[in-house]
């Protein structure tokens, strides 16, 4: 397969500018290994910090090449989180949601790249001015947690021009080589997709929670705070989460103030739901690119198909040409 050479894939030392996002429950060692192997870089999810999971999960990585990600919020009480990850020397740490600066000198100190992801420019030149290596500029239509801000064909190039010889990854809404190709057109040194992967075989998701990433389109989805509200646990402001749209959402979404009048209901009546795998209750995380989505495939698949279809995108004299 040819190559497509950025910042990215030379600061890496990787063959594809493909990054799997850390995503806390679905990213696992299995899947980080695979994407590495595959050309990418996977990237264990590490979530809130649960220190025997993140061990199990880096522990069937194996010999690969893996990064690691946290929930930058969610670990501030308990800091020692990220030393453990760094005894594993994974090639990067991805801190979002939060402050991370309490985090820079530590990860500097043991040599390992630090991984930012934001979704404004203002966070990216705060990222940057702090030591942040790399800098995902995550636009609104990504799935799982982010903000209700930019989109990311805007997003990307603003964030770009602002952020001077530090790669920027696009992500949100991006499921296919399409994606990619014109996130390198906009500037971007690769993608990281998450909602992709979710429909990965290594992917740690339930069977059927895969089938409805396939199923889904992107019209489904949505971008609510009560997705957290009614599974927990909440997520601080501005920060809410993109999923294909549930029962809970289609009566609360716009009238929060009253859903936490009757949380304790609703909470209930989700951890039921929960338990017998009713799919119109369940949360699946998902970004408008699920469209995208056609089948289940391996990790590896993934990244090989992605490239092969940037490249022909990029170099099909029948996509564009100069006259």
């Amino acid at each position: 397969m040819s190559r497509l050479e950025t910042r990215l894939t030379k600061l890496l030392d990787i063959e594809h500018p493909v990054l799997l996002a850390p995503m806390g429950n679905n990213s696992g060692g299995a899947m980080a290994s695979a994407v590495t192997e595959a050309g990418g870089l996977g990237i264990v999810g590490g979530g809130a910090g649960n220190r025997e999971q993140l061990e199990t999960e880096l522990g069937r990585a194996g010999n690969s090449r893996v990064g690691v990600g946290f929930i930058t919020w969610a670990i501030a009480d308990k800091p020692e989180i990220v030393s453990v990850a760094l005894e594993r020397q994974p090639v990067a740490v991805f801190l979002s949601f939060g402050d991370h600066t309490p985090y820079v000198d530590e990860i500097k100190r043991a040599g390992v790249l630090l991984i930012c992801q934001v979704q404004t420019v203002e966070q990216a030149i705060t990222a940057i001015g702090s030591g942040a290596d790399i800098i995902i500029a995550q636009g609104q239509e990504a799935g799982g947690h982010g903000m209700t801000a930019r989109g990311t064909i805007s997003l990307v190039p603003a964030i770009v021009d602002r952020a001077g010889e530090v790669p920027v990854v696009a992500a949100g809404g991006i499921a296919d080589g399409r994606g990619l190709a014109a996130a390198l057109m906009l500037g971007a040194s690769g993608v990281l997709m998450g909602t992709r992967f979710c429909a990965a075989e290594e992917a740690l998701w339930q069977p059927d929670m895969k089938a409805r990433i396939v199923e889904a389109n992107g019209d489904e989805t949505i971008r609510s705070s009560v997705f957290d509200m009614v599974r927990g646990p909440e997520w601080p402001a501005p920060y809410d989460g993109r999923a294909v749209s549930i029962d809970a959402v289609e009566r609360w979404h716009g009238n929060e103030l009253a859903l936490r009048e009757n949380l304790e209901v609703e909470r209930a009546a989700y951890a039921e739901a929960d338990k017998r795998g009713d799919m119109g209750t369940k949360v699946v995380w998902a970004g408008e690119g699920v469209d995208l989505i056609h089948e289940v495939q391996p990790a590896g698949d993934i990244v090989a198909q992605t490239v092969s279809e940037a490249i022909a995108m990029l170099t099909d004299e029948k996509t564009y040409s100069l006259v």
